[in-house]
C-alpha cells in the first residue's frame, strides 16, 4: 500500500502507511507475490522482531507469553478489565498480505490515532500477535490463542508434526523459545476485560452494502477431517488396470463427492491439501492422504456435509478395495459473539458516523483467534471490505481509504472501551 487516498492523512492513517510499508516484504515470495510466514521459521521471526519493534518505539512494554504470544502493552496488565486488540502475522501457503497483518497493523495505528486525540486510558491495553493463527505449518489452526484458552493441552500440542516430521517442540527451541512452558493461560485471560479483532473481511458481503467496516454477528462452526485411503503401490507402466489398486481414483471420488454434498446441504466442503506415497511419476500410490476443510452457517448442516463425505469416500473405498481412515483433526463450534459488546460497538461506531446508516453486523465461515478466546473473554471483531472478497491468495486486497476506515473505527472502538 502507497500513497495517500483521498481521505485525511493525519494521526493513525500516516502510522499505518509507515508500517503497512514496513511489514511488505517480510515473507514474501519473489515467484509467487504471496506470503510465506509460516510459525517458527525464518520471516516468523521478521515479522515478530517487527511487532517488538513498534511497541518499544510507542513506549509499549513488550513482552512474549509461554504460549509464543506477543503483548505490548500500556499500563499495568495485572491490573485486570484490560483492553486488548490485535491478531496474527503469521500467513497460508502463499498467503495474502492483508489476512492477520491488516488487524495488527491498525491496531498500532489505532494507538497512534487516540494519542492525537489527547485519549487518557482509563485501563490497562494492549495489541497483540497470536502465534500460529493460520496453522500453515502443523496442521492446526489458533495454535497460540488454543493453547492460551485450554482448548489445546500441551500434551497434543508436542506431538504436532510439520511436513517434515519436525516437531513443534523442536521447531520452537530452533527459534529460541521453551517449549516445555506452553500450556493454559487462564491468569492472563482472566485480566482481559474484552478483546477486540479487526480483520480484513474474507468475502464480499461489505462490498455488496457499500459498506468499508462491519461487525462480527458470529463465527460459522467449521473443522478439518483427513482422509487416508490405502491401496497398493504398483508400476504405473506393467499394472493392468484390473489390477490396480489405486486410492488416487478413491479419492479423487471424494473430492467430486464432498462439491455435490456441500451443494445438496448449503455447506462448504473444500480439499486443499493432499499427500501422497510414494509421490512418484511412474508409481501407483500406495497412500493417498487428504484433507477435507468443511464449514456451514449452522451445527446441522455441517453434520450433514462431513457425513455425506465420508459416507460417500466409504462407498468408493470398498468398490475398490481400498482402506479408508478418517480422522478429525480439529473442529470449532459456532462463536455467537458476546451481544452486549457487540451491541455497544455497534452504537459507538453509529453515533460516530453521524449519517444515521447504522453498522452492518455479518457472520464469517473463516476462523480466528477472537472465536477461540470467545470461551474466555468477552471478544468482537470488526471487518474491513474487500473488494473482491478473495482470501488465502496474493490478490487478497482492501483499499487504502478502507483500511483508514477501520483505523478509525477500532480507535472509536477503543476509546470507548478503555479511554476516559
Amino acid at each position: 500500500m502507497s500513497g495517500a487516498g483521498a481521505a485525511d492523512r493525519s494521526g493513525g492513517a500516516e502510522s499505518f502507511d509507515a508500517m503497512w510499508r514496513g511489514l511488505a516484504s517480510l515473507g514474501r515470495d519473489a515467484g509467487s507475490g504471496g506470503y510465506r510466514r509460516y510459525a517458527w521459521t525464518g520471516a516468523d521471526l521478521e515479522c515478530r522482531a517487527w511487532f517488538r519493534a513498534q511497541a518499544e518505539s510507542r513506549g509499549l512494554v513488550h513482552e512474549t507469553d509461554r504460549n509464543g504470544n506477543q503483548w505490548a502493552w500500556h499500563g499495568d496488565p495485572l491490573a485486570g478489565d484490560a483492553v486488548v486488540t490485535g491478531s496474527h502475522l503469521d500467513s497460508v501457503p502463499d498467503g495474502g498480505a492483508f489476512d492477520g497483518p491488516l488487524g495488527v497493523v491498525s491496531s498500532f495505528a489505532a494507538l497512534d490515532e487516540l494519542r492525537r486525540r489527547g485519549a487518557e486510558f482509563t485501563k490497562p491495553f494492549a495489541v497483540v500477535n497470536f502465534g500460529d493463527e493460520e496453522g500453515a505449518r502443523f496442521g492446526l489452526a489458533c495454535v497460540g490463542s488454543r493453547l492460551a484458552s485450554g482448548a489445546l493441552t500441551a500434551e497434543d500440542a508436542h506431538r504436532l508434526r510439520d511436513g517434515d516430521g519436525v516437531p513443534l517442540p523442536r521447531a520452537m527451541e530452533a527459534a529460541g523459545y521453551d517449549p516445555d512452558a506452553i500450556g493454559p493461560d487462564p491468569g492472563r485471560l482472566a485480566g482481559i476485560g474484552a478483546f477486540v479483532e479487526l480483520h480484513v473481511e474474507q468475502g464480499r458481503a461489505l462490498d455488496l452494502s457499500g459498506d468499508p467496516v462491519g461487525v462480527a454477528s458470529a463465527i460459522w462452526p467449521h473443522g478439518r477431517w483427513r482422509f487416508d485411503f490405502r491401496g497398493e503401490a504398483n508400476h504405473a507402466g506393467t499394472t493392468r488396470l484390473a489390477d490396480r489398486r489405486d486410492p488416487m481414483l478413491t479419492y479423487a471420488e471424494t473430492v467430486l463427492a464432498a462439491r455435490r454434498e456441500a451443494e445438496l446441504a448449503g455447506g462448504l466442503a473444500t480439499f486443499g491439501k493432499i499427500a501422497v506415497e510414494p509421490n512418484g511419476v511412474n508409481a501407483i500410490p500406495s497412500l493417498v492422504r487428504g484433507w477435507l476443510d468443511s464449514r456451514a452457517a449452522d451445527q446441522a448442516t455441517l453434520d450433514a456435509v462431513v457425513t455425506g463425505v465420508e459416507r460417500a469416500a466409504r462407498e468408493h473405498a470398498e468398490r475398490a478395495g481400498i482402506d479408508l481412515d478418517v480422522v478429525r483433526e480439529s473442529f470449532t463450534p459456532v462463536v455467537e459473539f458476546q451481544h452486549a459488546l457487540r451491541d455497544e460497538i455497534r452504537r459507538t461506531l453509529g453515533e460516530r458516523d453521524g449519517a444515521g446508516r447504522g453498522v452492518p453486523v455479518l457472520g464469517t465461515g473463516a476462523g480466528h483467534d477472537a472465536g477461540i478466546l470467545s470461551a474466555s473473554v468477552p471478544t468482537a471483531m470488526l471487518f474491513v471490505r474487500n473488494p473482491t472478497g478473495i482470501s488465502h491468495s496474493p490478490s487478497e486486497h482492501a483499499a487504502e481509504d478502507d483500511c483508514v476506515a477501520g483505523v478509525r473505527a477500532l480507535a472509536d472502538v477503543l476509546e470507548g472501551l478503555a479511554c476516559s
